[in-house]
């Protein structure tokens, strides 16, 4: 089930885990347990089946295509979300309602520890949400929902079993879940593997860059992935408590030439070059033989990617504790990251680590003179380091203390939101360059939601939200005394200069709604505006050393502004099954006030899906239009336009009370050269070609 549900910034992170109620998806990350499209803002929500069917091995990938929702690729083993043309530290990736604990804000090339395989439900905002989680979820919010810690005892044991094999990286995948309990205790297992190998893909690998490649795949891009976890919870008359561990081994390799010390970077990114992508799909390259590709060092280029990851939850609900109040949640998470960079020779050559301790508590009131709400406090203490090659940003601890109160109030058709947050940053680094440094944070929103037919809503929402730089922005290559101490950032193949004088980051942002509703019928259409005064971003210096441009971190005003359309719609049945259209698509601008256009920004698109479902079949196409991008930002490249065509079905055996499900799908047809806008290595990485995807589920 995929709905798209109105979310205002009113709101905040709710209980890891939501009871089910019947024929509604209840919003996890709203603590007023809302079910209905009550409030002004738009959320994606991917659950059951049509989760299960788009789910991928990344994040970013499995929300692709959504409105305002892009994949921010670095190779097949990194996706990172990107959300109305923002990603990285403004993206927060949640995992049951506390942060992801992992460093993937930090580089493009660092993959995000959660696992979509294994999501109940992944809900995401749309829009600054900094009154649910602070400054860090100023571009948007993407909560990735298990069942690790259980909420209710279920009456049976149930669970299922899946294995999936995709042809575009020779990629097998399998999934295990089960759930059970007795008497008070419930309790949740799950586990998941899969390996791949090097990614096929149309025509070569590499846009006129001088790196190793072949044709037709992308070298150095295999890995494996292996996760499990162990939950459960006891259960008491007015709530329940939980705990549950989970471990996350994954290791990916990086493309040639997107990971090496020094290489000649291509900084003429003019318009003479932005004609040549389509060009890869024909034998302009064929003169470059491959023997010829692989006569340096092969081992120079190749770096692998391994990721150790241990997490910890735990969870407190009290329902009706005391008047006013109709429950208390609380949350304790720990998180014990670390991966290790291995270059080609197998030494480590940067080590990063981060430990993270995060507690939320959440007080939900009954309503008081006709406002219902919630007040909250939430704490982070963070421990980062990164040793190595690429340790230019000096061992950091940081903390973060947020309060938030959040209200709404029913007026006959009209349904009004507000909220307020606070929230203190200290960072310390271990530098003698500068000292602790303070920031403080102020968040605020109101918005109204009109029931002006029954079938009609519009909605406005008005907010003011505050983000303290990060530890990149801040103290990159800090210690540095000389440019010819500068370390390179291997990912992005540049020098990037962090600036202990940045100031608070802040936005004014307007989302306006309008949705029309009939049964499983719907359209909405959503235009937002996004006004920044002092926003960070990495600018080209115009400088080099040693040929390696130079990067620094900059402020600069900037405003992002576009517009989403959704719907679907019953058509008509056929042979028995139901015929159904859903018509979607997006756009997105963004300018800096000193430095031209964002780069990065996803381009306009357009698609549309149509299905057929039976009682055990169904089968769907998906078509997505995907635009120039002509406005790449200075020294980027520009990405061509882009027409992918996917099909898939699935059948449904009963077996008993249980199903076998057998699925297949067949991506990107017409085997299109994609290069995403939104990824550093659109030059070097194109997407995956012609690729068939064939599995088997069981549940139980």
């Amino acid at each position: 089930m995929k709905r798209y549900i109105p979310l205002s910034l009113a709101v905040a992170v709710a209980s890891a885990v939501a009871d089910e109620l019947p024929m509604e998806h209840v919003l996890v990350t709203v603590p007023l347990h809302k079910q209905e499209a009550e409030t002004a803002l738009p959320v994606t929500v991917l659950s059951g089946d049509e989760l299960r069917r788009v789910a991928s091995s990344t994040i970013g990938d499995t929300l692709n295509g959504n409105p305002g929702l892009a994949n921010a690729s670095f190779g097949p083993g990194v996706g990172r979300p990107v959300i109305r043309g923002q990603q990285g530290a403004r993206v927060l990736v949640l995992q049951n309602s506390t942060s992801s604990g992992d460093v993937s804000g930090l580089s493009a090339d660092h993959s995000v520890s959660v696992e979509p395989m294994l999501a109940e439900s992944i809900e995401v905002l749309r829009g600054p949400s900094t009154l649910l989680y602070g400054g860090g979820a100023i571009g948007g919010v993407i909560n990735v929902i298990d069942n690790r810690i259980p909420s209710v005892v279920p009456e049976e044991t149930s669970g299922g079993v899946e294995y999936r094999y995709d042809s575009a990286a020779q990629l097998n995948g399998g999934v295990v879940k089960l759930d059970g309990g007795a008497g008070n205790w419930a309790y949740h297992l799950d586990g998941m593997y899969r390996d791949w190998g090097d990614l096929d893909i149309p025509g070569r690998a590499a846009n006129e860059r001088d790196v190793e490649t072949t044709d037709g795949e992308i070298a150095n891009t295999g890995g494996h992935t292996g996760s499990f976890s162990l939950g459960g919870s006891y259960h008491f008359q007015n709530g329940y408590a939980g705990f549950s561990v989970s471990q996350l081994d994954n290791k990916y390799g990086i493309p040639p030439g997107a990971h090496s010390h020094g290489d000649d970077h291509d900084d003429d990114h003019d318009d003479d070059h932005d004609d040549d992508h389509d060009d890869d799909h024909d034998d302009d390259h064929d003169d470059h033989d491959n023997d010829e590709d692989h006569d340096h060092d092969e081992d120079a280029d190749e770096v692998t990617l391994k990721i150790d990851h241990t997490r910890y939850n735990a969870i407190l609900q009290l329902d009706d504790p005391l008047e006013p109040l109709e429950t208390v949640r609380s949350f304790l998470t720990y998180n014990d990251y670390s991966h290790k960079e291995i270059e080609g020779n197998g030494e480590v050559g940067t080590r990063f680590d981060r430990d993270t301790w995060e507690g939320r508590v959440e007080a939900v009131h009954r309503p008081i003179a006709g406002f219902h709400g919630v007040l909250g406090l939430q704490g982070t203490s963070d421990e980062f380091s990164a040793i190595g090659e690429e340790g230019f940003i000096p061992s950091t601890d940081s903390k973060v203390i947020g309060v938030f109160l959040l209200e709404d109030r029913h007026l006959g058709d009209w349904t009004f939101e507000g909220g307020l947050r606070y929230d203190w940053t200290e960072r310390n680094p271990d530098t003698a360059v500068t000292g602790s440094q303070d920031f403080d944070a102020f968040s605020a929103s109101i918005s109204a939601l009109w029931q002006f037919a029954d079938q009609w809503q519009a909605g406005l929402a008005l907010s003011s939200a505050e983000r303290a730089p990060t530890d990149e922005e801040l103290y990159s290559n800090i210690d540095a005394s000389s440019p010819h101490d500068y370390i390179i950032h291997a990912a992005t193949n540049s020098i990037e200069l962090g600036d202990v004088n940045l100031d608070t980051e802040a936005s004014n942002n307007a989302d306006l709604s309008l949705r029309w509703t009939d049964g499983d019928n719907f359209v909405q259409l959503t235009a937002f505006y996004n006004d920044f005064s002092d926003y960070i971003n990495l600018r080209n210096t115009g400088a080099e050393e040693d040929e390696v441009p130079i990067y620094a971190y900059v402020q600069d005003d900037a405003e992002f502004y576009g517009g989403e359309f959704d719907s679907e719609f019953g058509l008509t049945t056929i042979a028995g099954g139901a015929v159904r259209l859903g018509v979607y698509g997006d756009v997105i601008y963004g300018q800096l006030d000193e430095g031209g256009d964002v780069p990065r920004l996803p381009p306009a698109r357009i698609g549309s899906r149509l299905s057929w479902s039976a009682d055990r079949m169904e089968f769907w196409t998906r078509l997505q239009y995907a635009d120039d991008q002509d406005k790449p930002g200075d020294f980027e490249r520009s990405t061509q336009s882009y027409t992918r065509w996917d099909i898939g079905g699935e059948y449904r055996l009963p077996i008993d009370d249980n199903e076998l499900i057998a699925f297949f799908e067949v991506a990107n047809i017409t085997n299109e050269q994609i290069r995403l806008s939104t990824s550093f290595l659109r030059d070097v990485a194109p997407e995956a070609g012609t690729s068939v995807e064939l599995g088997l589920r069981y549940l139980f």
